[in-house]
């Protein structure tokens, strides 16, 4: 669809149903639903859509030459109704001049963390040797593309540092204050222990995978956040979710929802392998078992919005508002069973769907692709 837009009857999160009308990728108008005059525009309607401003995905993975952990942009993006993607540390130093340019030809937007690790995954325990934490690298490479590179990555679990214990983390630290950008620490199974990588995390700072199921997580054995974990949300880290083929437990999310520790970000950690085999499939997927976990869709959908774009500093992401650029996404919520299955193989049932139907992003409309995922 090109020229004028009228997005008919769709319902906005706060339930107001309204005429959107799009022109020369901004929104011309937003009317009472059922008021906007059709004449010369294209028209969409589909009865019960929502419309939101384009779905953010915090953590993903979209540098298809790293295999297992990486897929196409386009894949992972404005086909699965996600308008923005920031890839979590694929590439360090060496690729990541790649990774932006792979990024300018896509229809998706896509912004980066840096990998502290110059070689980043081209293998998967990138922190085991320090010598390939490289400053000088790592500084040229921030200062070559600024505005793309919004943070630092770190893998902070023993798969990744072997024998090096902290010592990564605290590398990623002076690099981080140095650059003056924040940092995204992936935790997971120890050691470290995670009572020791937490205090090192700042305001800004991320941690990503909170509600992993492994035996070193946030949690202890009756459920409640650990002391480290309620001191970091104190002092303003970001909680982000990074579910992943073996980061997301659902008993573990359930606990967190009753301590009242609740994501800032809801993410994906998507790449090829769980999009096709599972667990995560797509990010409206991951957003479906939030609402199974009892949130509403209007938080739900917050967090890969509004509170996502405020982190990145482009609060015009998480806007709809007349004159501004048309960045959206649609999508239904359908009232039926699904079987939602976890990073652990534990298995809920969730009594509604959300179902990524297209998105308007870089003046056009693109409609998404609807596949069958585990349950369906």
């Amino acid at each position: 669809m090109a020229g004028r837009l009228l997005l008919r009857r769709v319902r906005r999160m706060n339930g107001e149903e309204v005429d959107l009308v799009v022109e020369k990728g901004r929104i011309a108008e937003i009317l009472p639903a059922g008021t906007a005059e059709a004449g010369g525009c294209r028209v969409w309607e589909t009865p019960g859509a929502y419309v939101s401003s384009g779905w953010i995905d915090m953590h993903v993975h979209a540098f298809p030459a790293f295999d297992p952990y990486g897929d196409e942009i386009d894949e992972i993006g404005v086909k699965q109704g996600v308008t923005t993607i920031v890839d979590a540390g694929s590439c360090g130093a060496d690729r990541i001049a790649e990774l932006a340019e792979s990024g300018r030809r896509a229809a998706t937007r896509l912004l980066a963390f840096l990998n502290i690790s110059h070689i980043g995954l081209q293998r998967i325990d990138e922190l085991a040797d320090m010598e390939w934490i490289n400053r000088a690298r790592l500084l040229l490479a921030v200062s070559k593309h600024p505005g793309f590179i919004v943070g630092l990555k770190a893998r902070i679990s023993r798969s990744v540092v072997k024998e090096n214990g902290l010592e990564p983390l605290h590398a990623a630290v002076q690099l981080s204050e140095e650059t003056g950008l924040p940092l995204m620490v992936h935790i997971g199974s120890g050691p470290p222990d995670i009572r020791e990588v937490i205090p090192l995390l700042r305001r800004r700072d991320i941690i990503t995978h909170y509600l992993n199921g492994k035996s070193n997580n946030l949690f202890d054995g009756a459920g409640q956040p650990l002391e480290v974990l309620k001191e970091a949300v104190l002092r303003g880290v970001h909680l982000d979710v990074g579910h992943g083929t073996a980061s997301f437990s659902f008993e573990v999310a359930e606990a967190a929802r009753r301590s009242g520790v609740h994501p800032d970000t809801i993410s994906s950690d998507i790449y090829r392998g769980n999009r096709l085999r599972g667990p995560v499939f797509s990010l409206a997927y991951v957003l479906t078992k939030f609402l199974a976990l009892g949130y509403s869709l209007e938080e739900t959908v917050a967090r890969v919005t509004t509170q996502a774009a405020d982190w990145l500093g482009r609060p015009e992401l998480g806007e709809i508002r007349t004159g501004g650029e048309a960045n959206l996404t649609l999508f239904r919520v359908k009232d039926e069973l699904a079987e939602l299955v976890d990073s652990e193989g534990t298995r809920r049932v969730g009594r509604q769907i959300i179902e990524a139907m297209g998105v308007f992003v870089d003046g056009r409309f693109i409609e998404c692709e609807i596949r069958p995922e585990a349950g369906d």
